[in-house]
């Protein structure tokens, strides 16, 4: 089997960069659409009108309706056809991006990414997650080619919301295990190859790079500054995620994920919280020793990443839920057969209470050293 990597045509961060999206765009044609939410659309509006106008691009707006569904990517797909357009603009958050990946794809025509936040690696990805109307996931869309472009302002990152930001975090977190799980496995990756040395050593700089910086660029993002700590954590969430997981694989901390979906009271989690925890049951399921465990577990606790159940809104911790998960998480299909061995339901189901376990005991020993500390401190 060959050894494929595919990436994005051309990737543009930095501070403004959005001043330049016309520039790069007057290649592919003279009209565009711009899918996104409305308050992701807000943040460049006046930007796009300015570097459209120099460029000679007329556009035309249209509000994503929140879900990357079969339905929504149709709606969007009649848009495009009916509106003459050249390029597809995708602006905001993972789920907008991914339905204007599926749109363009459907339509034929190139794409460009915008994002507002980067709380996940899905602007550079030849891959769109399809959820169902209601939120739950349902498939894979695995697209032909990565965009055409990515373009990111880290000043427009830089006044997201810190939540987002840490999210992003969360599912770059998972792709060196990932990745080092699908290589040892000799998994097919995302593009039906097998995995180059360059893409795991980008999963493992993306890794290195969240522990060596990821704190200091929480701190600047909620204080809405930009520092090279973020520039670095800003090109970890997005490029070297996307080409990390697209390249290498996913495996057990997606299938997490996609098993948490079915529980209602996760929709109000963020992807990449999810995955975070996905990434400490995978740890746990591949009896990972307790320094390589704390290590993940500092870090999360550190930018305040989901480390238990109840970090991610499960109160409910009966055999019956977690099972229901657990039944998901492995169902056909799902990246967790990726994985360098046999898994089951009953494997997961004992790797989730674990997890949770050991991430409580986490919490209670941090604070209980909070305590003794303080306590040393006053008196």
């Amino acid at each position: 089997m060959n050894k494929i990597l595919i990436s994005p045509s051309k990737y543009v961060q930095g501070f403004n960069a959005i001043n330049d999206l016309g520039k790069f765009l007057s290649v592919y044609g003279k009209k565009a659409i711009l899918i996104g939410g409305k308050r992701a659309i807000s943040t460049i509006e006046d930007a796009v009108k300015k570097t459209f106008s120099t460029a000679g691009i007329d556009y035309i707006i249209n509000d994503f309706n929140g879900e990357c569904s079969k339905k929504e990517i149709d709606r969007l797909v009649d848009e495009i056809k009916n509106n003459s357009v050249d390029i597809v603009v995708g602006v905001g958050g993972g789920k907008a991006v991914d339905a204007a990946k599926a749109a363009a794809h459907y339509t034929k025509m190139p794409v460009a990414i915008v994002p507002t936040i980067a709380s996940t690696d899905a602007p550079c990805s030849a891959l769109s997650v399809i959820y169902k109307d209601n939120g739950v996931f349902e498939s894979y869309l695995v697209l032909p080619e990565n965009p055409n472009l990515v373009l990111i302002d880290t000043q427009i990152i830089s006044n997201a919301p810190l939540r987002l930001f840490v999210a992003g975090m969360g599912d770059a977190l998972a792709t060196w295990f990932e990745a080092d799980a699908c290589s040892r496995s000799k998994a097919t990756n995302m593009s039906g190859g097998r995995s180059t040395s360059s893409a795991i050593a980008l999963a493992r700089l993306c890794y290195d790079t969240l522990l060596d910086y990821g704190y200091q660029a929480a701190i600047a993002i909620n204080n809405n500054v930009v520092t090279e700590a973020v520039e670095k954590v800003v090109e970890a969430n997005t490029l070297l995620s996307g080409i990390g997981f697209e390249s290498s694989g996913l495996a057990c901390a997606h299938s997490v994920h996609n098993g948490l979906t079915v529980l209602e009271e996760t929709h109000d989690y963020f992807h990449g919280e999810k995955v975070a925890f996905g990434t400490l049951v995978q740890l746990i399921l591949e009896n990972k020793d307790r320094e390589e465990i704390e290590t993940v577990l500092s870090f999360c606790a550190e930018v305040n990443l989901p480390i238990t159940l109840a970090d991610i809104g499960i109160n409910s911790t009966t055999k019956e839920t977690i099972m229901k998960v657990a039944m998901a998480t492995v169902a056909e299909g799902e990246s967790i057969h990726n994985m360098p061995f046999e898994v089951s339901a009953d494997m997961v189901y004992a790797a989730i209470i674990t997890a949770d376990a050991i991430g409580q005991d986490f919490k209670d020993s941090v604070h209980s050293n909070d305590s003794n500390s303080s306590g040393c401190s006053c008196g």
